[in-house]
């Protein structure tokens, strides 16, 4: 009997170390960033961008609503709404070291936070927007999308790496 429980008990064992390292192995892909070229990722992000609701910003534009200077980055793709009555925007920035991620994120934090300030009395639909946007940070690279359609930009951006 206990022999029994012996070599169930080292199955046991061998079940569970695998399981660990299995999970381990999704871990790290999953977190981790890419091999791919920034401008790799900002071509497959642009592709599915909706071209009515966002145009592409200037570095002017992402120093004025962010605090972030482009040329700090190895690649910046900022879009945003044209129009003032909007939070749709979607930014992607590939930082040059991890030291820098910590910077774009408080600056994504409090644009999020200026931008609900903002429309929290008079449009409660771009406040839910900006309240359900999409934030990921993966390896070396940081993405915000605000949208109706952050999830599927968050997927093109996922897909990318």
């Amino acid at each position: 009997m206990t022999e029994k429980r012996q070599r169930m008990i080292s199955a046991m064992k061998y079940i569970l170390l695998v399981i660990i390292v299995g999970y381990l192995v999704i871990l790290m892909l999953y977190a981790s960033g890419s091999k791919r070229t920034f401008s790799e990722v900002s071509k497959a992000v642009s592709s599915v961008l909706d071209s009515k609701e966002l145009v592409q910003m200037d570095d002017q534009m992402l120093k004025r609503n962010y605090g972030l200077n482009s040329a700090d980055y190895k690649g910046v793709l900022y879009y945003s709404s044209p129009s003032s009555i909007s939070a749709a925007e979607v930014l992607v920035i590939q930082v040059k070291n991890d030291a820098q991620i910590e910077n774009v994120t408080n600056a994504i934090a409090q644009r999020k936070a200026q931008r609900i300030e903002d429309f929290d009395s008079y449009l409660p639909e771009q406040v839910k927007l900006l309240e359900d946007s999409q934030e990921s940070i993966r390896g070396r690279y940081i993405f915000f999308a605000v949208s109706s359609k952050a999830s599927e930009y968050r997927s093109a951006f996922d897909k990318s790496l």
